[in-house]
C-alpha cells in the first residue's frame, strides 16, 4: 500500500508562487505521479502528471507555462511549482500516484492523498 502526503499549500496573493510537495511512503514508488485539484462546487480536474522516468509530462492548458511538475525518485516525491497564481487557481490540490495507462483523466491513479488547500487572493 502506498500513502501519499501532500504539503506546501496555503494562502498567497495573486501573482505569487507556491510549491507543493507529495511524498509517497510505504515503499519506493516508481510509477506515474501527478496533481489534480477541486474548487468549491466544481468537479475534480487534472492539473499535471509526470511519468516514472520523467520522460512524459502533461499539463492542463489552464496551468501550462505557469506550473512546473518534477520528481525526485530517490525520495519518491513529486513537486508542483506554481507561479503567477490566479484567483481561479484556488482549490484543494490532490496528489495522485499509479501505474495505469497515462491519460489526463483519473483512470491511471491508484492512490490519492488527502489534499492540501491553496487559496489565491486578489
Amino acid at each position: 500500500q502506498v500513502q501519499l502526503v501532500e504539503s506546501g499549500g496555503g494562502l498567497v496573493q495573486a501573482g505569487g508562487s507556491l510549491r507543493l510537495s507529495c511524498a509517497a511512503s510505504g515503499r519506493t514508488f516508481s510509477g506515474t505521479m501527478g496533481w489534480f485539484r477541486q474548487a468549491p462546487g466544481k468537479e475534480r480536474e487534472f492539473v499535471a502528471l509526470i511519468s516514472g522516468s520523467s520522460a512524459t509530462i502533461y499539463y492542463a492548458d489552464s496551468v501550462k507555462d505557469r506550473f512546473t511538475i518534477s520528481r525526485d525518485n530517490a525520495k519518491s516525491t513529486v513537486y508542483l511549482q506554481m507561479n503567477s497564481l490566479k484567483p481561479e487557481d484556488t482549490a484543494v490540490y490532490y496528489c495522485a500516484a499509479g501505474y495505469g495507462r497515462i491519460t489526463k483523466g483519473t483512470t491511471w491513479a491508484d492512490y490519492w492523498g488527502q489534499g492540501t488547500p491553496v487559496t489565491v487572493s486578489l
